[in-house]
């Protein structure tokens, strides 16, 4: 009996220490408020957050509000065990309240990597007709970014291609970075031909699509586009950029959704105006400043509030999506759940078309229609970002705020 309760006051010990380990993990190392903001913290017992404040240490549990947003600026909040022992420093940047225009324009998107991702692996014959695979048991998988050879900086893949050719086959050493993390491995290259050498590796520096702008601030000149990041096509993997640019769409074809198949906005941006640049690929939607303003059509467009969550509620909103060229309209649809606590993924609301307009040309949401605006009681709340495969009718959507903090993080 006693060896019984020793293993089950064990298993009750390592219960609450995994609940402290994941409570732990998802404390962010920075938190973005708007002015007037409660700071919402999901907590555990015995998990504090002192916040320095005039002079004053307040401390709380749970709920964190404690008027921390009342004043512009960066605040340093500790987060300790029982006040005991130090878990880690979050900075809370409260950002002054903000107005946006919605825009709904359909735009394209050219992003450049930062370094070459790796999107595949091949054997490859060598002169002597032999197969090699080079990369093998070096650690590189594919979804790495390589970012040097040799401590040159690599571009793109013709800086690759020259540098694994300047080797002349003799070993080189690759950086490349997996999750944020640099790391390093060493490669031999393989002849191919008299002048050619290679790694057996399948590399991409650059991604194009199709998507809707969301907002304009003209505060700061800034975008907010698509409410989602844009993933490789291979590794679905979010790409880490080092520059992109933002151009307008012709738009060639609407292809209507239907239950286990998305629908798509095709379109060219071939020969098109330039918007602005894109500096951020987020997992909330690419974000960048605006170069060309006349080019998004704004003349009729209302600057309006940034809704609270808890100014959003359940029922009718509309949409500002673009299914033609040059012309924007409204949509309606209904704000069937909200998911107020959900800073993690985009699908803070769920949504459905109500629309027979659009119902009638696109079956509801379809590719292309990600970053379309939404709007509620004259404020911007959201944008669209997921479609449900089996039932067009329906999606999710990301929180407006969630966006412009996004828009204002380490800027």
């Amino acid at each position: 009996m006693k060896k019984k309760l020793k293993i089950i006051l064990l298993l009750v010990i390592l219960i609450i220490l995994y609940i402290y380990t994941i409570a732990i993990g998802y404390l962010p190392d920075n938190i973005v408020l708007f002015e007037g903001e409660d700071l919402q913290i999901p907590s555990i017992f015995g998990l504090l957050f002192n916040i320095e404040s005039e002079s004053k240490t307040l401390e709380t549990s749970a709920n964190t509000s404690n008027k921390i947003s009342d004043k512009v600026g960066v605040t340093n909040m500790e987060v300790s065990l029982f006040n005991k022992l130090f878990i880690k420093e979050v900075e809370v940047s409260v950002l002054p309240k903000t107005k946006v225009i919605p825009v709904g324009n359909l735009a394209g998107v050219k992003l450049y990597t930062n370094g070459v991702l790796v999107v595949g692996m091949s054997e490859i014959q060598g002169m002597d007709n032999k197969l090699y695979k080079p990369y093998e048991k070096t650690g590189i998988e594919e979804g790495d970014t390589i970012i040097s050879i040799n401590s040159q900086t690599i571009h793109n893949t013709e800086d690759l291609i020259e540098s694994v050719n300047e080797s002349s086959g003799n070993e080189i050493k690759i950086d490349y970075v997996r999750d944020n993390q640099t790391l390093q491995c060493s490669m031999t290259p393989v002849k191919t031909s008299e002048e050619e050498y290679k790694l057996g590796l399948w590399v991409r520096d650059s991604a194009a699509g199709v998507g809707t702008v969301t907002f304009y601030e003209p505060k700061s000149g800034s975008f907010g586009a698509l409410g989602h990041g844009i993933v490789d096509i291979d590794t679905e993997k979010l790409i880490d950029i080092s520059s992109g640019e933002f151009v307008t769409t012709k738009i060639l074809n609407v292809q209507k959704g239907e239950k286990g198949s998305p629908g798509k906005i095709q379109g060219t941006i071939e020969n098109q105006k330039n918007i602005g640049v894109i500096s951020k690929n987020t997992k909330f939607g690419i974000y960048g400043k605006v170069d060309n303003i006349d080019t998004l059509n704004l003349q009729n467009s209302e600057e309006m509030e940034v809704a609270s969550r808890d100014e959003i509620h359940t029922g009718q909103a509309t949409i500002l999506s673009t299914l033609e060229n040059g012309n924007t309209e409204k949509y309606n649809i209904e704000i069937v759940k909200i998911f107020k606590d959900n800073n993690y993924d985009n699908k803070s609301m769920q949504i459905k078309v109500t629309d027979e307009r659009l119902l009638n040309k696109t079956g509801g949401i379809i590719q292309g229609m990600s970053g379309s605006p939404i709007v509620q009681d004259g404020k911007f709340i959201g944008a669209v970002t997921h479609v449900l495969v089996n039932n067009p009718e329906e999606g999710y959507a990301v929180f407006g705020d969630i966006m412009l903090k996004q828009l204002n993080l380490n800027n």
